[in-house]
């Protein structure tokens, strides 16, 4: 018989990723803690930071240093920023002391620490594309930090149109597919419970997985 491809895929999709986890219509009971809204909140500055990077990007480096609504634009653009790594390492913290690795969940795991790390050249390139002193002074003093470890030759932080293409569309992309990856293993394997009390036994889990509405 002529193998599927389309089938293949379909049937692997519903066996991997099936529709009661990708669209869950109730939640473990401890998600309630404040603790699982670091991830989200993450996520909501991400979508902050794509909305305002691009009116600013439409616009160009004139706009936002002149205009009084490109400076206000260019102010939530870097507050976004702040508030993005400010939840996103709360994030890291909060599973790292819950062991978020546990359950088959490494590569979760793995995934949001690449994420972490790409963040963090997305924003090195961010400051490079600010066409200001910062911009100049952070250039000149990192091309020597650059250089000694090598990749100087095809990561030039003094060229404003790669650090800017960088910024604005590949550093992006890789951040979207990586999240999106993020969390479509979440939604493979749940969100971790949290340990139970040792005075409480095995009972604590199994009240914590309790689904509410």
């Amino acid at each position: 018989m002529k193998t599927n491809l389309t089938k293949t895929i379909r049937l692997w999709i519903q066996d991997v990723l099936p529709m009661e986890n990708l669209l869950p219509d109730t939640m473990p009971a401890y998600v309630d803690s404040y603790v699982y809204l670091f991830g989200i909140l993450t996520v909501a500055a991400l979508v902050w930071l794509i909305v305002t990077g691009t009116i600013l990007a439409v616009f160009g480096p004139d706009w936002w240093h002149v205009s009084t609504v490109g400076h206000f634009f260019n102010s939530m653009h870097f507050w976004s920023v702040q508030a993005f790594f400010f939840f996103m390492i709360l994030h890291l913290w909060a599973q790292f002391l819950m062991a978020a690795w546990r359950g088959g969940r490494h590569w979760t795991w793995i995934g949001g620490w690449l994420l972490f790390l790409v963040s963090i050249v997305a924003a090195l390139t961010g400051y490079l594309s600010q066409t200001n002193f910062d911009a100049q002074w952070i250039g000149v003093q990192g091309k020597d930090a650059m250089n000694a470890t090598g990749i100087g030759g095809f990561f030039n932080i003094l060229n404003f149109g790669q650090m800017y293409g960088l910024h604005i569309f590949v550093l992006p992309m890789a951040i979207i597919v990586l999240l999106i990856v993020h969390l479509m293993l979440v939604r493979m394997h749940g969100v971790v419970e949290p340990f139970s009390h040792p005075l409480e036994g095995d009972e604590s889990i199994a009240q914590n997985v309790d689904k509410h509405q």
